[in-house]
């Protein structure tokens, strides 16, 4: 009797427990099924955001393609009005520069610069010299020494400090020439901008004009300046 006492007693509290945790197992199913239609819920309308987002986000991207596209187009028209203007500047740099060098050339800007100066003197007396032309220095040897100069890139040239022009004419009358008018004795004292080496070395070569004038008894003298300064022409 005791022992089924027992018995029903543990089947009691058995029938207890297997009720107890069957309604946790429903109550516990309940609330994930509930849970789960909600999260269903949620996640529809957070799909529908997504995906209204994500169209945005398309059209957005393919506003700014355009855009870029706009911007690049824009760029290299700009590149093309840079380079055109890049073009036209060193055009008119050039001119500029032109302008400058005709303008030292006509003698109408003061110049300054390197260079070299060449006097020619009268030849030595000979007695025994019937013509006394013979040992002068005339307007030839000075028209030489000039070309000369020029020939070799000198930017700017003058006889006695008298600037010369493109226009300019020398005449010999006697022991002294004209300089477009103006008188000058012997010795006569040509300057030259340039590069010295340069103006220097055309002088000097064998058979050049230093060795022609020196056989006309002209006395011929060469030297190099770091500075030579001459003032623009007057009234030209």
């Amino acid at each position: 009797m005791k022992w089924n006492k027992k018995m029903d007693s543990n089947r009691v509290v058995l029938s207890i427990v297997f009720l107890v945790l069957g309604f946790m197992i429903a109550f516990s199913f309940r609330v994930t099924k509930d849970d789960g239609d909600q999260g269903n819920r949620l996640t529809d309308r957070q799909w529908e955001q997504h995906i209204s987002l994500r169209n945005q986000l398309i059209e957005q991207e393919e506003k700014n393609r355009e855009l870029q596209k706009e911007l690049n187009a824009k760029q290299e028209k700009v590149r093309e009005i840079e380079t055109s203007l890049s073009k036209e500047a060193q055009v008119f740099f050039n001119m500029a520069e032109d302008a400058e060098k005709y303008r030292m050339f006509l003698g109408k800007v003061k110049v300054s610069g390197k260079g070299v100066k060449v006097t020619l003197a009268d030849g030595e007396y000979d007695p025994n010299e019937e013509n006394i032309n013979n040992y002068l220095v005339h307007e030839q040897h000075v028209f030489k020494v000039i070309n000369e100069l020029y020939i070799s890139g000198a930017a700017a040239i003058a006889v006695n400090g008298q600037r010369i022009a493109h226009n300019s004419y020398i005449l010999c009358t006697g022991p002294v020439i004209t300089v477009d008018g103006y008188q000058h004795p012997a010795p006569f004292e040509i300057t030259a901008i340039g590069d010295p080496e340069v103006l220097s070395s055309a002088l000097n070569i064998t058979g050049g004009v230093k060795d022609q004038l020196v056989n006309d008894q002209i006395v011929f003298s060469l030297e190099k300046q770091s500075e030579i300064t001459m003032e623009p022409l007057l009234g030209n």
